[in-house]
């Protein structure tokens, strides 16, 4: 049985996209308090179901498929250039294929117009006209506004018409930023891009005994099963190390681990894969926020997904790419490891980043690893001695040494050196990931 939270995000899933909503309108169709409905919607703009505008209210958006979340809809790009709706209001839902700024002779602008595309100008309502007209919205910037026949052509058409206080240059930059940002969060790997789907999860009932877990384990050769009570609730998980010398009438129950670590479908492949690496789990039950089985993820789906990621070519630009991109190699078969300090790498006082530093400290020690031991790892532990700051500009050499290797953990002293001197030293902990 789903809960009234969940019974609302369906509710809003299945509105048309473009029509408005409100905390009110939720509740009294639902029958819920106003705190629930309220949650529910935040929850549903995260999920990228509704958009809300300050001044204009909530929006039900067409929900973006991850290779075409680089388009923003134009609800999105009122909120990036903080901005006003002058008109057409009714296709805030709507997403844009391209934006391109009016720095051009309006005859010349129609050369380059498209159907879906966003032009960025001032008040130059012969251009807001134009675009319209071929099917694109308009953003007027300067904090101008526009003339009334424009904004009815643009109510009529269901074409946007929003005005910002920003200039047609910064614009276009928050606009490129906030596509770029989308980019990293594509690339992001999340446990419902890779984990089993309920329809095709094995479950065991808390009134289940030893002997139907040995009889379900025999047919399709797992070890592990969550599980559940009878509203599907996961409320345990049960292995075969948890019925060794168990008798076949034992109920489940008894002998199964109860309040299981579970995963949601949100939440990232790596934050799931770590947590399944330092509990020693094999296998994760994925959940819904009311705790309902929704899935499993099993360490080698989280394997399969490192490797693939890895395989990817990175649109986004995140602090570990550009870490990532400094590192160089002399020698591809030793573990030595080169690295150039750029600016966006330092603080505010022109020296290496306490951030930039454990990321070169943590990637060093993987290739290292990887060097010995083919197989991914995460750093567990780090901790850092400073010598002496490294300076913008300096040319870093990182020398890691592996002191103990065990099935399951790395412990690694890496030693930091700038100019020929040493700066830093540091010891770092692993856990392997195993098939």
């Amino acid at each position: 049985m789903s809960t009234k939270h969940e019974q609302i995000l369906r509710h809003i899933e299945e509105l048309p996209v473009g029509e408005k909503i409100s905390v009110r309108q939720i509740a009294r169709a639902l029958a819920v308090s106003e705190g629930t409905a309220y949650r529910a919607i935040k929850e549903a703009e995260n999920n990228k179901l509704v958009n809300t505008i300050e001044r204009v209210g909530t929006i039900r958006i067409e929900k973006k498929k991850k290779e075409n979340i680089e388009r923003l809809t134009f609800a999105e790009v009122v909120n990036i250039v903080d901005g006003s709706v002058l008109g057409g209001m009714g296709g805030l839902h709507k997403t844009l294929t391209k934006f391109l700024i009016g720095a051009m002779q309006v005859d010349d602008i129609r050369r380059y117009i498209q159907p879906g595309s966003l032009l960025i100008v001032g008040n130059r309502q012969r251009a807001h006209r134009l675009a319209l007209s071929a099917g694109a919205a308009v953003l007027v910037t300067g904090g101008f506004d526009t003339a009334d026949e424009v904004k009815e052509l643009a109510d009529s058409l269901g074409l946007p018409v929003i005005s910002t206080s920003y200039d047609s240059f910064t614009v276009a930059t928050m606009l490129d930023r906030a596509i770029s940002d989308q980019m990293i969060e594509k690339d992001i790997l999340l446990v419902e891009d890779i984990q089993h789907p309920l329809a095709n999860t094995i479950a065991l009932s808390i009134q289940d005994t030893v002997g139907r877990f040995n009889e379900v384990s025999r047919k399709t050769s797992h070890s592990a099963f969550p599980v559940i009570e009878r509203n599907g609730r996961v409320v345990g998980m049960v292995t075969s190390k948890d019925i060794v010398g168990k008798h076949d009438t034992e109920p489940i129950g008894k002998v199964m681990t109860s309040s299981p670590i579970t995963a949601t479908r949100k939440m990232s492949v790596a934050s799931a894969g770590h947590s399944m690496v330092w509990e020693g789990i094999d296998l994760l039950p994925v959940v819904t926020e009311s705790g309902i089985l929704d899935g499993v993820l099993s360490r080698q789906d989280v394997l399969k997904a490192f490797q693939m990621t890895q395989r990817q070519p990175q649109h986004g630009q995140t602090i570990d790419d550009i870490v990532k991109s400094q590192m160089h190699a002399d020698d591809e078969t030793k573990p030595n490891i080169t690295f150039d300090v750029i600016p966006q790498l330092t603080n505010q006082f022109g020296t290496l980043s306490y951030g930039a530093l454990t990321t070169l400290l943590a990637e060093t020690g993987n290739r290292a690893i990887k060097l010995v031991k083919r197989g991914e790892s995460v750093p567990e532990n780090i901790t850092i001695y400073f010598m002496k700051h490294v300076q913008l500009g300096s040319t870093v050499q990182v020398t890691p040494d592996i002191l103990h290797m065990s099935r399951r953990v790395v412990k690694m002293d890496i030693s930091i050196f700038a100019e020929g001197e040493m700066v830093g030293k540091a010891l770092v902990t692993y856990q392997l990931l195993e098939r």
